[in-house]
């Protein structure tokens, strides 16, 4: 049953996002630099549902392409990290969360705190459409590092999905800033990336990407703006990974001493994160994780 649920939900989701207008995504406009002064003065409450179950929110991911099993461990061991804050004390994956979680529906429920891989389908997750370095995607780049929407599956069930491509060959400057520079932007050194430039392009995406499809789902959630342009949780702070960040510099961030690496997040086995700021609904303001 399993099975053939997934493959009448791939079909449509391959069609969709083939068709996709990326309006409702990490657009170029918003992925540009930015600094905590130009950041959305509010995210507003449009009524709608988030993803609250109070089990967790599953994310169920279609790895379409090549994907080297490094790039896989990569991304997998970030999913590990929303449960693993790993043995190093400091800033981690699941501290990040946090923020996203302080974010409720109408009846006062919190976003779940809980993010994890499964297998099994169900109609109650997140769908996440990766596609490697090798397949090409139409309008990817030219508009969006990414999007989320939802789709209805058997007439009656809506789910959610996302898709994130790898931007190694097509563009590593727009979507894996700041381990790689666009072609015309603001000066300044590409930082040296932990986990690969495109694989850690593909985490910043993916985490903006799941901020906003928990927190406006459906598009009736927390945004700012158009409802099929909007900035949301993360898209509000654009550019932004640690203090003191402004156009061409993302802020302070930590650097391991042997491979110079720079990330402001741990995460499960021994993996090193770049997280970007999300828009904090208390302090009204952009959060970067300390």
């Amino acid at each position: 049953m399993s099975t053939m649920f997934l493959r009448t939900l791939l079909l449509p989701l391959i069609c969709v996002l083939a068709l996709a207008t990326w309006s409702h995504g990490l657009s170029r406009g918003q992925q540009r630099p930015s600094s905590l002064d130009a950041a959305s003065n509010t995210l507003q409450y449009h009524g709608g549902p988030l993803l609250t179950k109070p089990n967790g929110i599953n994310v169920y991911l279609i790895w379409y392409g090549g994907f080297s099993l490094k790039d896989r461990n990569s991304i997998t061991d970030f999913f590990a990290s929303f449960a693993n804050p790993g043995r190093r004390q400091g800033p981690s994956v699941s501290t990040w969360w946090k923020t996203i979680s302080t974010y409720k529906d109408k009846t006062g429920k919190p976003v779940s705190d809980t993010v994890r891989l499964v297998k099994q389908v169900d109609p109650n997750g997140i769908y996440l459409v990766l596609t490697a370095k090798d397949v090409t995607v139409e309008r990817f780049c030219m508009g969006s590092c990414g999007f989320h929407d939802s789709i209805l599956v058997g007439g009656s069930t809506r789910v959610v999905f996302a898709h994130v491509g790898d931007p190694t060959v097509q563009c590593p400057g727009l979507c894996a800033w700041p381990y790689a520079l666009p072609a015309y932007g603001p000066p300044g050194p590409a930082l040296v990336a932990p986990n690969g430039i495109g694989t850690d392009g593909m985490i910043i995406n993916i985490a903006t990407l799941l901020a906003g499809a928990t927190t406006n789902p459906f598009k009736t959630g927390y945004f700012q703006g158009d409802a099929l342009a909007p900035l949301e949780a993360v898209t509000a702070c654009p550019g932004i990974f640690g203090p003191g960040a402004y156009p061409g510099y993302p802020g302070a961030l930590l650097v391991d001493k042997m491979s110079k690496a720079s990330y402001n997040a741990y995460g499960a086995n021994g993996r090193k994160f770049l997280l970007p700021a999300t828009w904090d609904l208390i302090r009204l303001n952009c959060k970067v994780i300390t």
